[in-house]
């Protein structure tokens, strides 16, 4: 039988936070959350450090002819193997 998420104590649900953020869980709405304000003060404040952490390393889209270079490169590697 399956444990009813409201009645999770906190240190359970902080330690299945990181398999259902992982999961791409919403965990604002999961039902301990909505019922804990400890936890949804601590999801608030992981939050805005992941959105911290966004900011310090922002998205660089790669170079249009990486694959190709990547491509290349696996053949080279294969055609040297070939050659032994």
């Amino acid at each position: 039988m399956t444990e009813d998420p409201k009645s999770l104590s906190c240190a359970d649900f902080q330690a299945q936070l990181p398999d259902l953020i992982g999961a791409g869980e919403n965990v604002a709405i999961h039902p301990h959350v909505l019922s804990c304000e400890l936890c949804r003060a601590l999801l608030a404040d992981l939050e805005t450090i992941a959105e911290a952490a966004r900011q310090l390393f922002p998205s660089v889209e790669p170079p249009e002819d990486l694959w190709e270079h990547i491509e290349s490169a696996l053949q080279h590697e294969e055609d040297r193997s070939d050659l032994k």
